[in-house]
Parts: C-alpha cells; sequence; structure tokens
C-alpha cells in the first residue's frame, strides 16, 4: 500500500508538468480510491488471486493490455509479476525501476551509510528516462474531503480541537513503538486534541485499549477506504509507524512524524516531502546495528524493542511543536 501511495504525487507532478500525458495505473481494485482526484489517470484493476493469477493469468493480463497501445511502459515496482509481463511485452518501450539493491545492502552492512535515493525519486526516474520532465520540488496535493457524517457526529463540538491521526502498527514488531508507552503519548495529546485511531479491521481490539477518554476515537474498521483518505485529508498531522498509513497521509499533503524501530530513512522509504527531523529514531548506542534490514523483518534478538528507547516525552513535544 505505501509503494502505492507514493506514486501518486509523482503521477500528479508528472501530469502537471507534461500537459499531454494520459496514464493507465495497473494495480488491486482497493487502491482506486488513491487516484480520483487525478483525471488524467484511469485505474486498470488487477486480480491476482483471480482471473490473473500465475503465468497464465498474466499471459490474459498482457493480451488485454496490448489492445490499449501504450506508447511506453513504466515499470515502478520491479517484481517477478511485472518481470513477466515484460516478457511478454518483449520489443516494446519497457523502462524499469532500479530499486538500489546494492546500494541497500551496503547501507544495511554499514559498508556505505548515506541517504539513499527516496522512493519518488527513483519512481520520477523511470520516467525521466521515458524522457519527461518531472520536479517534485513543489508538489501539488489534494483538496480537503467532507468527513463523513458517522465520523463528524462523534467529533467534539468545539472547533479548536485538533484532528491527529495516530497509527501504533506495522507489519513487524520490530517497526512497532510499544502500546504501553503509546497510551501515554496518546493520553497526552487527547488533552488539547481529537486523537483518531487508525489501522486494519485485525487492530481494532488491541486499539481500543488506547481509547482511554472521551477525546480518542476509533476509526479502523468502521469506513470504507475512500472515506478514511477524507478524513485523513482533514489531519492536523498523522503520528505513525514506517508503515502504510504515514505515506498515505503524505499522499494527502499531510504533516507526519515516524517513529523508526530497525529500519531507517537512509532506505529511501520516508513519507513523501516531510523534513528530516519528522522522523524519530532509536537511541543508536544502545542499538548500533540498526538499521538491521530494509523492511524491518530481520533482526538480532532484543532489537524488537528498538523503538522503545524513544522517550513519549519527545514524541508528544515533537507533535505539539509541529501542529
Amino acid at each position: 500500500m505505501g509503494d502505492v501511495a507514493i506514486m501518486v504525487p509523482v503521477l500528479e507532478t508528472l501530469l502537471r508538468q507534461n500537459r499531454n500525458v494520459k496514464v493507465t495505473v495497473l494495480t488491486k481494485k482497493y487502491y482506486k480510491p488513491f487516484f480520483s482526484h487525478l483525471t488524467k489517470v484511469t485505474v486498470y484493476p488487477v486480480d491476482t488471486k483471480g482471473k490473473h493469477k500465475g503465468f497464465l493469468g498474466l499471459y490474459q493480463l498482457y493480451k488485454s493490455l496490448k489492445k490499449e497501445k501504450f506508447t511506453a511502459i513504466a515499470d515502478i515496482h520491479n517484481v517477478l509479476r511485472s518481470n513477466v509481463l515484460k516478457l511478454f511485452f518483449l520489443g516494446k518501450n519497457f523502462y524499469q525501476i532500479d530499486k538500489g539493491r546494492d546500494e541497500k545492502k551496503k547501507l544495511i552492512s554499514k559498508q556505505n551509510f548515506v541517504q539513499l535515493k527516496t522512493s519518488s525519486e527513483r519512481y520520477a526516474d523511470v520516467f525521466r528516462r521515458i524522457g519527461f520532465t518531472i520536479d517534485l520540488s513543489n508538489p501539488v496535493f489534494p483538496k480537503k474531503k467532507e468527513i463523513p457524517t458517522s465520523i463528524t457526529d462523534l467529533l467534539p463540538s468545539s472547533e479548536t480541537n485538533r484532528l491527529i491521526g495516530i497509527a501504533p502498527f506495522a507489519a513487524h514488531k520490530s517497526k512497532m513503538y510499544p502500546l504501553e508507552k503509546m497510551k501515554i503519548v496518546v493520553e497526552q495529546l487527547s488533552k488539547n486534541n481529537t486523537i483518531l485511531l487508525f489501522g486494519g479491521k485485525s487492530d481494532v481490539d488491541l486499539l481500543k485499549t488506547l481509547q482511554i477518554n472521551k477525546n480518542i476515537l476509533l476509526v479502523a474498521g468502521k469506513l470504507n477506504f475512500a472515506d478514511e483518505l477524507a478524513i485523513i485529508s482533514n489531519l492536523a498531522c498523522m503520528l505513525s509507524m514506517d508503515s502504510g498509513n504515514a505515506h498515505l497521509a503524505a499522499m494527502m499533503g499531510k504533516k507526519v512524524i515516524t517513529i523508526w524501530g530497525v529500519t531507517h530513512p537512509f532506505a529511501g522509504f520516508t513519507p513523501f516531502n516531510q523534513p528530516k527531523d519528522y522522523a524519530l529514531l532509536p537511541n543508536t548506542q544502545k542499538y548500533p546495528l540498526v538499521p538491521t534490514s530494509i523492511y524491518g523483518n530481520k533482526y538480532p534478538e532484543g532489537y524488537e524493542n528498538a523503538a522503545s528507547s524513544i522517550l513519549p516525552d519527545t514524541i508528544i513535544k515533537k507533535v505539539q511543536s509541529i501542529i
């Protein structure tokens, strides 16, 4: 999801700076709301668990796509499925992302511990190789959307209350902030703000443990994706792990504070257009091997607690300082 969200402001810039371009995005139907504000983007839904599953399914997909007679194909994912499509499109103008895998290996091993190119710039490079001009330095974001009534009915009547989104979960424990410490953050921020808790349906029971007063509302599991994006567009700030919700908020032009565990911003996966100091990092003296992996799925024993070395007060003060 994060990869798709990062693509959105890149496409907006591409279309704004190159007026004669139309784009067809190959992605899951679930992500279609991401592109609703981009009039020159058509979403072609891919069903990788159904009719487009496996080699034969991808061949059926190719036969449908070739009818569109694309001028060029930009593969900004470069995975097994897209490489199979590349094989089918042999002879077509097919441009693929350079993921910088060797650079990332050197980053993890500390052979070259430097800031690598961001994912958004890597995406933009693909379009530049096709021949387009694309400068990401002055992005334009979607306008605020109307908050669904199912949520507005729950919001405090005071207009001074700012909306802060908090998404405390990630794909791996090593990328998460401990819930007992997050409860301190949530409670303190909820004194003068309304907190909206984001996550998946499977996170609802754990998120309920953070609902310790009336200024803390649960969004997870209550809305469709389009409505959730509408709420995010109204946030003063999103506090998230290194995970998908950070990229959703950045895609909407929101301020995003991220909490990092065993992964690191140097790998290039920071949310789009955010200042460096919005990324809160663990104590590297206590956890000197950070980053232990690019995606947070590999780490030595004890490193699953790296994010806990960030003090709740540090997080609270950072959020308060930017809203």
